[in-house]
């Protein structure tokens, strides 16, 4: 399918999902969608909110059966990436199909399991497969846990993202177990945070969004904007009923960005990481 010219580079949701009701589910999951999300949706919300560029990552609830969010980048290859969930044993020419379609990461979607053990030679083929390609891992945990993950990971040497701030508890502050760790990664190279999904922290909005300012200036003196980005986590699974595209967007805006910052988070970072062209 011939796909419609992308604008210029404006703004990339580094994280989003789409999916349908209609699909297998996992059969260990925390949670079950009772309504689809497609991709034409996804579309127009970039759209409509000046973006012209996404990422979207395999939403947990569809284990590693990644066929919907692959079709997604076949339909729109110059404006989308994937990050995806795969077996430990998957063979590389899939992988390296996968990176045909867009693929730049995989995702180990943590949260509610057991903690793996990433040292294990059952996981060294596919960390090594992910390093050769260039792509990178991306942890979804508790940040108490990121920083064992972290350096479980680093003597593959891959590139290592942290979603939502590192899912930090906003009640407890920038004291709690984990964080000051999280922080000190970011002076060792190959890692990125994604200040995503800021409705996740634990806190009433307005905790959440303070505690979230103070995490930014803390991130940022500690990584750089160039090792941050922003994602939407569009259609907000689990927070429908409270969250939007645009409430994310507003809740963005309203961390009060530096124009130098605003355009890493928006921009260069993912569009480097993600290998826009």
């Amino acid at each position: 399918m011939p796909q419609t010219p992308v604008s210029p580079f404006t703004a990339i949701d580094s994280h989003a999902h789409v999916f349908s009701r209609g699909l297998n589910l996992a059969a260990e999951r925390r949670y079950a969608p009772t309504y689809d999300a497609p991709l034409g949706d996804y579309l127009a919300q970039l759209a409509g909110h000046g973006f012209s560029h996404g990422v979207l990552v395999q939403p947990s609830f569809l284990g590693t059966d990644n066929s919907y969010l692959l079709a997604a980048l076949q339909t729109a290859p110059r404006q989308l990436r994937g990050v995806v969930m795969l077996e430990p044993g998957v063979a590389r020419d899939t992988l390296e199909q996968m990176a045909r379609l867009g693929v730049r990461g995989v995702r180990l979607n943590l949260m509610g399991q057991a903690l793996p053990d990433l040292r294990d030679a059952g996981w060294r083929p596919l960390l090594e497969l992910i390093g050769d390609l260039g792509w990178h891992v991306e942890l979804h945990r508790q940040v108490a846990d990121i920083p064992a993950l972290v350096r479980a990971l680093q003597p593959y040497g891959v590139d290592i993202v942290i979603d939502h701030f590192g899912r930090p508890d906003a009640r407890l502050g920038l004291g709690q177990p984990g964080f000051a760790e999280l922080l000190t990664l970011g002076g060792q190279g190959k890692v990125w945070v994604k200040v995503s999904g800021i409705y996740r922290l634990g806190g009433a909005r307005g905790q959440n969004l303070d505690f979230a300012r103070q995490a930014l200036c803390a991130l940022e003196a500690h990584y750089g904007a160039d090792r941050l980005m922003w994602g939407s986590d569009w259609p907000h699974t689990q927070h429908e009923s409270v969250m939007s595209f645009t409430a994310a967007v507003e809740q963005f805006d309203a961390l009060g960005c530096s124009a130098s910052l605003r355009r890493a988070l928006l921009v260069d970072t993912a569009r480097g990481l993600f290998g826009f062209a």
